[in-house]
This record gives structure tokens, C-alpha cells and sequence, in this order.
């Protein structure tokens, strides 16, 4: 922390302008010695500067140098901003010139966190920075300003102040039990705070579902026989023809992708080999990927062809979907009906014509209803989305209904403590006010370099 770093900040390539950010003790003496314009020790803090990187008496490139003192910047260290013409050479080469004269080249993710470890930022809104710049949507853009405002973490914070309330007062009734304006805390008045606290961590556990389709999306598997109609779907989806589509069996043997948004949610639609019994070795490998999809979707769309009567494929379909979610397409709804609809009578189905475009927006409505994206959209999109973060809020739950347990069985109020206060260093994990350096290194390692 006592070095000072640096780093391109912008994509490498041909640009208007590109950006070398330095951190640290040393940031405004590195570039002032090759820079002429005017001393950046003496000019005011959250100035641009006009001049020119010099080296060895030639000029680098003409630039403007942002300053930012210390302790009001991104690091709260002093962090200088050098804006030179954009394209590769001349930003390698002033790189080059700051590593001369004594910078170091930073790690990924080194800037933020060293405004994490020096206060500027706690680990949600960190991860948060990460998550608005890899946003696709305008959803999960709100969702990740969330985080980074601090919302997120107060009702982090705000529950954890409340687990070390009542720790607090464990404490004081075992240290000083002459104290008599304390209150008194025993299993029988634990129980509402315990209960108050489970629902709590259930609330934010089932709401990060929508953190993660809002940040993820949502992936939809189309299954079926040959011909069934899957690849004509996927483009009437996708209103573009992404897949190609014949009368050929056998046709589509990889798998093809596509995205669209409803409500906001970026839906992605991955059209699978059609499943049948092959020789073909290359077909073989796409009907074992279609498979894959079906246990990974989050949502399966199976297309059976109404106009013929179900198959043996069909049913092992059928089969192999039965506990997945799934919602059975009757294509083919134009031709002369075939296909006995009490042999599917227990699944969700929406009878199609893609030919036609018959159902076509009652499916889209349907995929909306089913996974609430209307009121997702409508939502004030604080949720938590981070693989990490949702790992621990289960951890929390888990440890909270263990001290609901505990305290049912009048499990000494001193004992219960114990998980109390794990519980609360659980949820700190969180927002980063509890940690591991060896989770720092995992989580910042993930940052580009010049963030």
C-alpha cells in the first residue's frame, strides 16, 4: 500500500482519447518530472491540466492531466488521471515512461481495492462497480447502481446492528447482572427478535432471485424431435433468422443462441440439436448437448408436432422434463390435429402455429408471468445478485434457524450467543466489514486492470 501504481483505464485500441490512472504517496511527483505544463504539486485538487509528456527532452504525446489529492479521490490517496490521444503507441509508451520513474503496474482489480481497504467503499458496492460495468440491461444497470449508492448495504448493516443489539444485552446481563436498567434477555423474549430476524434473511434470500435474473437473465432451452419446429421458434423469437431451418432432418446438430428482452430481463433462447436416435458421430455430440441444456435451463419450451401422433422420443422428452420447469408447445396448429392431448394433460401447454404466427405473444406473456418479470420491473431493484453474497445470506438463514432450534429447546441464552454472534460475522462477511485477505485477493482478481 505504501507503493504507488498504475494502469491503462480504457480499452487498447484506436480512440478519441485513452486514460493512464496512477495511485498512491508518489503518483503526483511521478508524472509532475515528466510533464510540461504547470506544477501539479502546487495546482488545486479536481483540476484538468493542459501540457505535455516529456521524455528524455522529446515530447510523448500532448496531453490533459487530472489531479485528485488526497484523501478526496476514487483510492483516497492521491490519483492522477493522464488523458492522452487514444491508439496503442503512445498510451504503451507513457505507461512505459511511469514504470520508469517509479510506478508499478497494478493488479487487477487494485484500485478499488485499495478504496475498499482504505474506507472509500465497502465489498457490495465494490462488486456492484463490477457488475455496472458488465450490465447488458437497463434492469440489472438500476440494480447495480443499488449496490453502489449504498442501499444494499444498509440492509446489511441495518440487520446487522440489530443481531449486536441483542448480543449487547446478552453481555451485559452475564458481566454486570447487578445492572438493573438492563433488560433481561432469556429464551422467552429471544424469540420474536430470532423471528423478526429469519424473515429478514428469507425476504432478501427468495428476493435475490430476482437479483440474479436481473443480472443473469433467464435461460430458456427449446427441446423436441427433428422438425419439430424449434429453429422456425427460435427466429420468429428473435424476429431475425438466426438458425437455419429445412426440411432436412438433422439440420441443426450445435447449438444456436439468441436474446431478446421482455420486460427489461435480457431472455436468452438456445435452440438444441433435434433429439432422435443417430448414427451420425457429429449429431450424436449435438443430441448429448441438448440433453445438457435440459438439465441446466431455467425454463424448458418442448415442441411436439401436433399434427403427428406422440412418439417414443416424445415421451422419453416428456419423461426427462417431468421435474423441470416446462411449458409443452403444440406446433403446427394450422395442419389436421393428431397428437391425443390427454397423453400431456399433465403439463403446462400452449398450443402454436410458427408458420402462422398463432400463441406466439401468449407465450412471451406466459414467460413473463412465470418468473414475475413485470413486477421485477416495477421493483426498486435492491436485491442481491453476487454468487457470493447469496451464498452467505444462506448461510445466515441456515445459522439463524439453528438458533430458532436452540432457543425452542431453552438452550442457555449464553450459548446461543455464540451463533448469534457467528451470524453476525457471517452477514459482515457481506459487505466486507468481516473478511479473509485470501477472499480479497479472489474477489479483486476478477476487476480489469485499470479498475
Amino acid at each position: 500500500m505504501d507503493d504507488t501504481i498504475v494502469a491503462i483505464a480504457t480499452a487498447i485500441g484506436q480512440s478519441a482519447i485513452n486514460i493512464i490512472k496512477l495511485s498512491g504517496k508518489k503518483a503526483i511527483d511521478i508524472v509532475n518530472k515528466n510533464f510540461k505544463g504547470k506544477d501539479l504539486k502546487k495546482v488545486e485538487s479536481h483540476t484538468i491540466n493542459y501540457g505535455h509528456i516529456i521524455y528524455n527532452k522529446e515530447i510523448i504525446d500532448e496531453v490533459l492531466v487530472s489531479v485528485f489529492k488526497a484523501p478526496k479521490s476514487y483510492t483516497t490517496e492521491d490519483v492522477v488521471e493522464i488523458n492522452c490521444h487514444g491508439g496503442i503507441a503512445a498510451t504503451n509508451k507513457i505507461l512505459e515512461i511511469m514504470l520508469t520513474s517509479g510506478a508499478r503496474l497494478a493488479e487487477p482489480g487494485e484500485f478499488i481495492k485499495r478504496a475498499y481497504i482504505n474506507g472509500r467503499v465497502d465489498l457490495v458496492e465494490a462488486e456492484s462497480i463490477q457488475d455496472l460495468i458488465n450490465s447488458k440491461t437497463e434492469s440489472a444497470r438500476k440494480m447495480s447502481i443499488k449496490g453502489l449508492d449504498g442501499t444494499l448495504s444498509k440492509l446489511i448493516k441495518d440487520l446487522r446492528s440489530k443481531i449486536l443489539s441483542i448480543i449487547a444485552n446478552i453481555e451485559v446481563n452475564i458481566d454486570y447482572p447487578e445492572y438493573e436498567d438492563a433488560i433481561e434477555v432469556t429464551n422467552e423474549n429471544l424469540t420474536e427478535n430470532i423471528k423478526i430476524i429469519i424473515e429478514e434473511l428469507t425476504k432478501i434470500l427468495y428476493q435475490s432471485k430476482n437479483g440474479k435474473i436481473i443480472k443473469n437473465g433467464i435461460n430458456i432451452g427449446i427441446l423436441g424431435k427433428p422438425n419439430a419446429g424449434k429453429s422456425s421458434l427460435l427466429n420468429k423469437l428473435l424476429n431475425e433468422e438466426k438458425a437455419i431451418v429445412t426440411d432436412i432432418e438433422g439440420t441443426t446438430r450445435d447449438l444456436v443462441e439468441g436474446s431478446i428482452l421482455l420486460n427489461g430481463i435480457q431472455v436468452n433462447f438456445i435452440d438444441t440439436a433435434g433429439i432422435r436416435k443417430t448414427n451420425n458421430y457429429v449429431e450424436q455430440i449435438g443430441v448429448k448437448k441438448s440433453y445438457e441444456v435440459l438439465e441446466k435451463a431455467d425454463l424448458l419450451l418442448l415442441i411436439l408436432d401436433s399434427s403427428r401422433e406422440i412418439s417414443e422420443i416424445d415421451k422419453e422428452l416428456l419423461k426427462k422434463a417431468k421435474n423441470k420447469e416446462t411449458i409443452v408447445l403444440l406446433n403446427k396448429i394450422d395442419l389436421n390435429q393428431k397428437l391425443e392431448i390427454d397423453k400431456i394433460k399433465n403439463y403446462e401447454i400452449i398450443k402454436i402455429s410458427v408458420k402462422e404466427n398463432i400463441g406466439i405473444e401468449e407465450l412471451k406473456k406466459t414467460i413473463i408471468s412465470k418468473f414475475n418479470l413485470e413486477k421485477i420491473a416495477n421493483s426498486d431493484y435492491t436485491y442481491l445478485s453476487n454468487a457470493r453474497q447469496i451464498a452467505l445470506i444462506k448461510e445466515c438463514v441456515k445459522i439463524s434457524k439453528q438458533i430458532e432450534k436452540s432457543n425452542k429447546n431453552n438452550t442457555s441464552v449464553d450459548l446461543i450467543e455464540i451463533d448469534l454472534k457467528l451470524l453476525w460475522e457471517k452477514l459482515g462477511e457481506i459487505t466486507g466489514e468481516t473478511y479473509k485477505d485470501e477472499l480479497l485477493d479472489e474477489i479483486f482478481s476478477k476487476f480489469c486492470l485499470g479498475k
